[in-house]
């Protein structure tokens, strides 16, 4: 009866066990929200660098890309800022103005 219950209580708790099984499920599981996360955020990724090829240049694109990396702002812009964003740095005249 000894034998019988070590080899049950190692069934259940062991370190390859059910108990270890589900845990491990759930790892797993985590681990799959996540990969299709991060391959939505590669994919938004990769169709925005599409738009910025040189064989097919979007206008748009490249003039959002241009205002973020400069700073920059058109004088009769309005700029919105949002919360838990950190407000732009201003290094230019003529940059980001907040109204």
């Amino acid at each position: 009866m000894a034998v019988v219950g070590y080899f049950a209580y190692h069934t259940v708790q062991g370190d390859r066990g059910l108990v270890a099984l589900t845990h491990l499920q759930g790892e797993v599981s985590e681990a799959q929200v996540t990969l299709a996360h991060v391959r939505a955020e590669r994919e938004e990724m990769e169709r925005r660098a599409k738009l910025l090829r040189p064989d097919n240049l979007d206008p748009d694109m490249l003039e959002e890309r241009a205002r973020v990396l400069l700073n920059m702002t058109h004088p009769d812009e309005l700029v919105v800022l949002l919360p838990g964003r950190p407000a732009p740095q201003s290094t230019q005249g003529g940059a980001v103005t907040n109204r």
